[in-house]
């Protein structure tokens, strides 16, 4: 069933089209994540067909009696004292079945053989359990701790609350209503894995239809199971969540790029033909066949695909650094020595280490990179760099910037001798570049900050990248260039991210935080899965034994050493199969052309190498596939 449909629908902000003759339709219990660089139109999209706008041109239906929950990017304050009751609010007719259940109770206690009062006591506590009334107060309870709010913050007023928590706030109150349709632009900013993980399986049991905006490529893959691509004014449709949605874009854009250079031969044969034979005696001909690509041109031919521009980053481990980057002994870090945020204990961080540091909201993970970073003093314990350590710091809130600065100045102050000629040049290639370069770091939208930041990065040559939230406000083409350059990236890498897909790519060690303690685990996100369900199902054991930090260590730097060596000969593996598969293509070529000569003796001696080069590939992949599955 079609709950909202729209048709042809253009909207313009001025003289700026954003979207063009757009027809969608959301059905019942349709899952969509809107994808698309950021400015494309995807927020002005959902907010038509939430009817927040009107479209200029076009029309939005929306089925009898539909609601539907909209949560905007910068939601607006709740109009009520605190949380939880804004949350009861939501369920004001139960509340007043309630006191009207307790009010008969009232009456029929001094009233016992009035059956009028019996009869309506029982008609209303009937209505009242059918439509919940029972549960909403557990509801309630679940949905704020799932989002994080514990119970002493039940009561605080919303004044008092912050931008991220009133968001989840808002989230809660639209989460209870349980409309037909949810519209989520962004719901996962200011949330931690754990709340991103509830939410994720509350949208997994949720009824209705869902459209959702977001630049986290893992909650799209779990929520979601179609995909629009909002760009260029119009929407493309995918019937997969986000990694399938990238392979069939991927097909999709290959063989309309087949399509448009098959006609463009086409053409280019046609207009020859024409040139030739135009004046001669096969002028008829030619004339026939100008018309028809006349035809051609008007009613048939495509576009060039188009692609957008995407950033172009590059990242140097310049100087090399010694092979010991951190060491830490019994470090514990914070701001209260009675109260610290978290006991690291003994630390090491390794020449091209990649760290990925997890935890939830508050937990200290910030604090703890910046302690290493020797901007904050260690409540106990020490930290000493290694030789030779050039850091690169990206932090979260860009206080690194100097808001009065032009965009230029911050990129030029970053080092010693960079000219304003390779500062453009470098800007440019990160997507900012004409009068943008001259306008204050305060002017400026928090992706452009974000990419500022980088150019700082790329010209410090840090063999040390200390990342704090790197992907925060980049789309997503941007977050999975910033990923390939990071996996790529030849130095160390210490990083705190909310980002599952960045972490399962780039991280060769997660640091979980977890009540205080800092845990070590091999590997990616998977890894670190696999050590929180361990850990969960054996919380009894775990407590009980009594922990050595240096031996956990050790344990963990022989892993690491292994792991390493492991990746090496993939790694080495793949260069081979990839270079004896590139010489098969030279000798089938050389085979087929051999055998169009008659040369019989070359095609024998080109075959024999064939066979014996076709066992040596196979050879490799089974060893490539048992290197696969030790790997994380």
């Amino acid at each position: 069933m079609s709950l909202i449909t729209a048709e042809n629908v253009t909207h313009r902000y001025g003289e700026l089209e954003v979207l063009r003759a757009v027809s969608v339709q959301v059905d019942t219990g349709k899952r969509v994540g809107l994808v698309g660089p950021n400015g494309e139109g995807k927020t002005t999209l959902l907010r038509i067909l939430a009817g927040q706008i009107e479209c200029t041109l076009g029309q939005v239906h929306h089925t009898r009696g539909l609601t539907i929950g909209y949560l905007p990017q910068d939601p607006p304050a709740l109009a009520h004292t605190s949380i939880h009751e804004a949350c009861l609010d939501i369920f004001a007719p139960l509340r007043a079945m309630e006191d009207e259940l307790h009010d008969l109770a009232t009456a029929m206690s001094a009233a016992p053989d009035d059956k009028a009062l019996l009869k309506r006591y029982g008609a209303v506590q009937h209505e009242f359990e059918a439509a919940g009334g029972f549960e909403y107060h557990n509801r309630i309870d679940q949905v704020l701790t799932g989002l994080d709010f514990p119970r002493e913050m039940y009561d605080r007023p919303l004044s008092l609350l912050s931008g991220g928590q009133r968001t989840r706030a808002y989230l809660a109150t639209l989460l209870l209503k349980d409309p037909n349709v949810l519209m989520l632009d962004e719901p996962t900013n200011h949330l931690d894995v754990a709340s991103i993980e509830w939410l994720e399986s509350f949208l997994r049991s949720f009824g209705g239809a869902i459209l959702v905006v977001s630049h986290d490529r893992y909650f799209l893959d779990r929520v979601t199971t179609h995909t629009w691509e909002v760009a260029f004014g119009s929407v493309e449709t995918y019937r997969a969540p986000y990694s399938g949605y990238v392979t069939q874009r991927s097909e999709r854009h290959k063989e309309r790029l087949r399509t448009w250079e098959a006609q463009q031969e086409y053409i280019a044969k046609t207009q020859d033909f024409i040139r030739q034979h135009i004046a001669g005696q096969r002028s008829r001909e030619a004339k026939g066949r100008r018309t028809r690509l006349e035809r051609f041109m008007r009613d048939e031919a495509q576009e060039r695909p188009k692609e957008h521009k995407t950033i172009n980053l590059s990242l140097r481990s310049v100087p090399r650094a010694g092979d010991l980057v951190f060491r830490a002994e019994g470090l514990v870090v914070g701001y209260d020595e009675q109260n610290p945020l978290v006991d690291a204990g003994h630390l090491e961080v390794e020449r091209a280490d990649r760290i990925a540091i997890v935890g939830p909201n508050g937990s200290g993970k910030t604090t703890l990179i910046r302690t290493l970073l020797g901007e904050i003093v260690p409540v106990a314990g020490s930290v000493r760099p290694g030789g030779n350590v050039a850091v690169g710091y990206l932090s979260q809130t860009h206080n690194q910037l100097d808001p009065s600065m032009t965009v230029l100045e911050a990129v030029v102050s970053a080092t010693r001798g960079l000219t304003i000629e390779r500062a453009r040049s470098l800007l440019g290639s990160l997507l900012i570049s004409g009068d943008d370069v001259y306008k204050r770091i305060e002017q400026i939208s928090g992706g452009q900050r974000s990419r500022v930041a980088l150019a700082r990065l790329v010209v410090q040559s840090a063999n040390l990248l200390v990342l704090d939230e790197p992907t925060n406000h980049l789309d997503i083409p941007s977050t999975e260039i910033m990923q390939d350059v990071l996996r790529d990236f030849d130095g160390t890498i210490i990083f705190v991210s909310h980002d599952r897909y960045l972490i399962e790519s780039v991280a060769t060690h997660i640091w979980a935080i977890e009540s205080g303690s800092l845990h070590r685990i091999i590997g990616g996100w998977h890894r670190y899965l696999d050590w929180r369900d361990a850990r969960a199902a054996a919380p009894v054991e775990e407590s009980s034994a009594v922990p050595d930090a240096k031996a956990d260590y050790r344990q963990a730097r022989r892993q690491a050493n292994e792991l390493k060596r492991l990746q090496r000969r993939r790694d080495e593996l793949e260069k081979r199969i990839e270079a004896a598969e590139n010489s098969l293509v030279l000798l089938s070529e050389g085979i087929s052309a051999a055998s169009q000569d008659s040369k019989l003796d070359l095609v024998t001696k080109l075959g024999n190498e064939y066979s014996a080069l076709r066992v040596e590939i196979d050879k490799m992949l089974v060893e490539w596939e048992k290197l696969c599955d030790q790997l994380p």
